[in-house]
């Protein structure tokens, strides 16, 4: 089987619109929550959101292109164009039909959908975009990557609920390992805040309700009430590893193992005791050949809900035993929100600068402890410390699970 690296990353977030500006926010600990100012939250239950600030998207993306696209599609572009040009990648020197994509959402297009269905109930469904299809389909965002950037290979869409960006790293990941492709953009992209989606959690209890912005997204706190919606994208571009070493490639880390397992028990409810989340990160170590006691640092999927907080630490315990209390499991979710399908592409970019550059990113806010979450999860402060493997969980909606590990290259 074939190495497989990571030679660029792009990223629009709830705290920094490219790479080098998300990994600033991680070491200052910086909170991306705020008031909602897509729409007006008045008589609202929820008001805040991790939404993306000070973005231009006309500084990317031509007007006229523009009007045909949904944001999540926005997102997902220049977080590609930014992992493309980080890359160092020249298409015109590649075997294109080598070259894939795998760009996961988990709802896609929602924003578009919900202005065209309010356009259809009051001038008639006759009147609706022709661009509405094209604008609102979960695969466009890989779709438009491909045609960006003249990639001919595998192009694809992962759709696993919050699962969904590392279940497209992994099944890339596993591509090239096998010798299907030689490259792939892959990663998630999400764009759900509006009156329409935050209505959607909102009536299942899902989302924080919190007015401080600070108490909001507060992953393992005893006083966690629900998590925050956030939007954005990352993208990672994988190569296999002698590839990537002949052309001259920067490597930020290796791809060394990936899991995935199913709850198969409720359609929003993790398994209380975290026992196929367990299995997921089982698979993984397997896959990568390593023991339980190699892994440095976990970034949890920590959403800041009772049951996925308490469920994942009981996961984590049942996976490494008694390592698990030796090994740092934070949340950067505390700091972007949950991201949905695009969190596990974010939070896999931010583990690969945490590997590179030697740092752990905190679990920021935290107040009050949870007995059922007692991990040592880095609370408040970032820290200073080698890293030679770490893993990123995700686990989602249905039951999906899914978790990656990553490894220091020297």
């Amino acid at each position: 089987m074939r190495r497989v690296v990571v030679t660029g990353m792009g990223a629009i977030t709830p705290i920094g619109n490219n790479v080098k500006e998300l990994f600033e926010g991680v070491k200052q600990g910086k909170c991306g929550v705020a008031p909602i100012t897509h729409y007006d939250t008045t008589g609202r239950k929820v008001t805040l959101a991790a939404e993306v600030k000070d973005f231009d998207p006309l500084e990317h993306i031509e007007a006229p292109k523009l009007r045909k696209m949904d944001d999540f599609v926005v997102y997902a572009l220049v977080a590609a164009k930014e992992a493309m040009l980080d890359s160092g990648l020249d298409i015109e020197n590649e075997d294109a039909n080598r070259c894939g994509v795998m760009v996961s959402s988990g709802i896609g297009g929602l924003t578009t959908i919900y202005n065209e269905a309010k356009k259809g109930i009051e001038k008639g469904f006759d009147r609706i975009s022709p661009h509405f299809v094209p604008m609102a389909i979960t695969n466009m965002a890989a779709g438009q990557i491909a045609i960006a950037h003249g990639f001919h290979g595998m192009c694809s869409t992962v759709v696993t609920a919050c699962a969904s960006g590392t279940n497209a790293i992994g099944d890339a990941f596993r591509q090239i390992r096998d010798g299907y492709m030689d490259v792939f953009l892959c990663g998630g992209s999400e764009s759900c805040i509006n009156t329409f989606g935050i209505g959607g959690f909102t009536s299942m209890h899902a989302l924080s309700t919190a007015t401080d912005p600070n108490r909001a997204s507060i992953p393992f706190d005893k006083e966690r009430g629900g998590f925050v919606m956030g939007e954005g994208a990352a993208i990672l571009m994988l190569e296999e590893y002698e590839h990537a070493v002949n052309r001259g490639a920067k490597i930020y880390c290796e791809v060394v193992g990936y899991g995935a397992s199913c709850d198969a028990n409720h359609v929003t409810a993790p398994l209380e005791d975290g026992a196929m989340a367990a299995v997921c990160m089982e698979n993984a170590l397997k896959d990568a050949k390593i023991a339980p006691e190699d892994i440095d640092y976990i970034n949890a999927h920590g959403t800041s809900t009772s049951l996925n907080d308490k469920g994942e630490t009981a996961a984590i315990k049942t996976a490494f035993k008694e390592h698990a209390y030796k090994l740092a499991v934070s949340s950067t979710k505390s700091m972007t929100g949950h991201l949905l399908g695009a969190s596990g592409a974010v939070e896999a970019v931010i583990m690969a600068l945490a590997i590179k550059n030697s740092y752990i990113p905190a679990t920021i806010n935290y107040k009050v402890p949870d007995e059922q979450c007692d991990l040592d999860i880095v609370p408040n402060e970032g820290r200073e410390a080698k890293i030679e493997y770490a893993m990123s969980n995700s686990l989602g909606f249905g039951g999906h699970n899914a978790s990656i590990i990553f490894k220091k290259v020297r």
